[in-house]
């Protein structure tokens, strides 16, 4: 499975890079705190994988990383995506590293 750190996520954003980025957690989750990706939760994500991309890299979040995995492995084994990414420690990470005041829940 290929990651990506919080920083490495930033430093994409920074630069205005083409990527997607995919929200796997509940909505109620999403909607105290996100970073502004698409919010599919984990258990709609094959039913909604056209929303998707193929053709550009696809980053999956969730809250430490356990459920983006579960979805990145649904998707490259049960669809044949090869352009995923999962965000190493999720949005925890993310709060820890950049935005302490967050709420996660």
């Amino acid at each position: 499975m290929k990651e990506i750190t919080v920083q490495e996520l930033k430093q994409k954003i920074d630069n205005n890079e083409d990527f997607q980025l995919i929200d796997v957690r509940e909505t109620f989750e999403y909607e105290m705190s996100n970073l502004n990706g698409l919010n599919i939760p984990l258990a709609g994500v094959i039913l909604e994988a056209s929303k998707i991309s193929k053709d550009k890299p696809v980053i999956i979040q969730c809250r430490s990383g356990a459920r983006s995995a579960a979805a990145l492995n649904q998707l490259e084994q049960q669809l044949g995506y090869s352009n995923l990414y999962n965000l190493k420690g999720g949005i925890l990470a993310w709060k820890a590293e950049y935005e302490p005041d967050m709420q996660v829940y």
